[in-house]
């Protein structure tokens, strides 16, 4: 399962990436607003710093004004992939705009027939909104689960990107029931990384490393 990284803020990002752990960026436009500056900018910086998709999300509602913005963004650079709604208007969109050879990451998807229709409209990636499902009381990562088997079922190429990630037990979840890939914020990422039996250890190592200097150097001085 790749890690993306769910955030547009740069320092984050080129963070991240040299733990040679993250591939793609997914973004939106709360995220984009939240970075500042020229969003243009912004996602060409983001584009240059990870090797693999950064999703943008096109801001009009209907499917001329999706394939108009979705075709600029693309031009932005190579790896940019165009994110849209799960609306009727997305899915022509996506038709569209698959049919161009541009790739498109269809967001806001919360039940299994919503990828079915993704998937077969051309979207190379589906994005299932886990912590979103959980917060009313249904199961996010039921849902990937259920759209995994479903792709697999139906021999669909269309990637399965598990979102709104919470706290690393949704990542290590979305890995178990076969997602392709997980999107999490910086924060879950860090998470990820730390123990405190690690933390511990990593202290006592060092602890004893000193002691032992410490004891050779007092056993150099007495021998002089």
């Amino acid at each position: 399962m790749e890690i993306f990284l769910d955030t547009a803020q740069v320092d984050e990002i080129r963070r991240a990436t040299a733990w040679g752990v993250v591939t793609g960026v997914t973004t939106n436009p709360t995220l984009m607003a939240r970075a500042g500056g020229d969003p243009e900018t912004v996602l060409k910086t983001i584009a240059q710093l990870v090797p693999g998709p950064v999703s943008a999300e096109v801001i009009a509602t209907d499917a001329e004004g999706m394939v108009r913005e979705g075709r600029h963004l693309a031009s932005l650079a190579d790896n940019i992939v165009v994110k849209v709604p799960m609306t009727p208007a997305g899915l022509e969109a996506t038709h569209r705009l698959a049919r161009e050879g541009i790739r498109v990451n269809v967001t806001l998807v919360f039940q299994p027939g919503q990828a079915l229709l993704a998937a077969r409209a051309g979207a190379t990636f589906v994005s299932p909104f886990v912590g979103r499902l959980d917060d009313v009381g249904e199961d996010g990562i039921g849902l990937v689960e259920e759209i995994v088997a479903i792709f697999r079922a139906q021999r669909l190429s269309t990637r399965v990107l598990a979102a709104s990630i919470r706290h690393p037990r949704h990542v290590i979840a979305a890995a178990r029931v076969g997602a392709d890939i997980a999107t999490m914020p910086m924060a879950v990422l860090e998470q990820l990384m730390r123990h405190p039996l690690t933390d511990a250890g990593l202290a006592r190592f060092l602890a004893d490393w000193e002691a032992a200097r410490k004891g050779e150097t007092e056993a150099a001085a007495a021998r002089r």
